[in-house]
């Protein structure tokens, strides 16, 4: 990156748009400022942006994506805001191709909000069986869900399959309280959860009622031909290698599937192998079998959980690095 100070100017428009682009009291534009390293400098509906070269073409692509979207109708907020500097930061989609990469469902527009979930949307759009993995907080489970009601409500697939293993905790089926559907329901609960945040509940409800959308924990998997359906396996780092070739094998004709999961949150007894792991390593070579790794840079909870991961990614580096006991080197 060159220490070169650029001055750009960007002039929008549309004044009745200008406070929207700004955001209360300037506040997106703080954000931009914070995130990107760059001043902005605002009269009436021009910003001249100062900083490097490079980080004031970010910041303006950046600009010029959120008021593509208000131009088209939407609104901005402060994770669009945060999405479109993280977009800018790894070179991605322009406010164009970024509206191409758009999910849509009846109750939201979904977008990529980093390099990482660009690079998740374009998979979706161009493979039938994707694999994403990544630390909590990227996305992953809630940009599949998303996929899945898109192509549902589009008539693409009939049916859209939910599943996870049943591992957390400790705690088997058999103890917790309720009949099946109170047992398996905690651990589907994430699911449910993006369901209703894509579709009006009393559909979410009719759609469960007629098993058009079927959530399921993995066991329930086992013989079946899973056709026309859009099937997501979600916390996969929890399943073992026998688990994991009978789910992937159960794909049928006209069928999407997306295996999510978190290498460094394996619940399995000690001792037992992933099957995502195991998966990854044998389908590897496969071209029509996408795959994406998220890292921390991709998180778009909280600041907060991204210093976490950081953090956690840190502690296991010195972890790997650190000599093993009875293999130090001598003087």
């Amino acid at each position: 990156m060159t220490d070169k100070t650029a001055r750009l100017t960007c002039e929008f428009e549309k004044n009745g748009l200008i406070q929207q682009l700004y955001g209360p009291n300037n506040s997106h534009l703080d954000q931009i400022e914070s995130r990107l390293g760059v001043t902005l400098h605002t009269r009436g509906n021009t910003i001249t942006i100062e900083g490097s070269d490079e980080l004031a073409l970010m910041a303006q692509q950046a600009l010029e994506s959120l008021y593509g979207r208000l131009e088209a109708g939407q609104t901005i907020d402060n994770g669009d805001v945060d999405g479109a500097a993280r977009l800018a930061e790894g070179g991605r989609p322009s406010a164009a191709n970024e509206d191409e990469l758009a999910i849509r469902t009846s109750k939201r527009h979904v977008r990529p909000r980093s390099a990482g979930q660009a690079t998740f949307f374009e998979a979706l759009a161009n493979k039938a069986m994707v694999f994403a993995l990544g630390p909590a907080g990227t996305g992953k489970t809630y940009i599949a869900v998303a996929k899945a009601v898109e192509l549902k409500l589009s008539g693409k697939v009939d049916r859209i399959i939910l599943s996870r293993p049943a591992v957390e905790a400790g705690e088997r089926l058999g103890f917790l309280p309720g009949d099946m559907r109170d047992k398996i329901d905690p651990y589907l609960r994430p699911l449910y959860d993006a369901l209703y945040d894509m579709m009006p509940g009393d559909l979410v409800v009719k759609l469960l009622a007629s098993g058009e959308i079927e959530v399921a924990p993995l066991a329930f998997m086992r013989g079946r031909t899973l056709s026309n359906a859009f099937v997501i396996l979600d916390e996969a780092q929890n399943t073992t290698p026998v688990q994991m070739k009978m789910f992937l094998t159960r794909m049928g004709e006209n069928s999407r599937m997306v295996v999510t999961g978190d290498m460094s949150q394996v619940d399995l007894p000690l001792g037992v192998k992933s099957g995502l792991r195991d998966s990854l390593g044998i389908l590897d070579s496969i071209d029509e079998i996408g795959q994406v790794t998220f890292t921390s840079k991709d998180v778009v909870r909280h600041d907060l959980v991204t210093r976490i991961v950081t953090a956690y990614d840190a502690r296991d580096a010195r972890l790997h690095a650190a000599p093993k006991p009875g293999n130090k080197n001598k003087p």
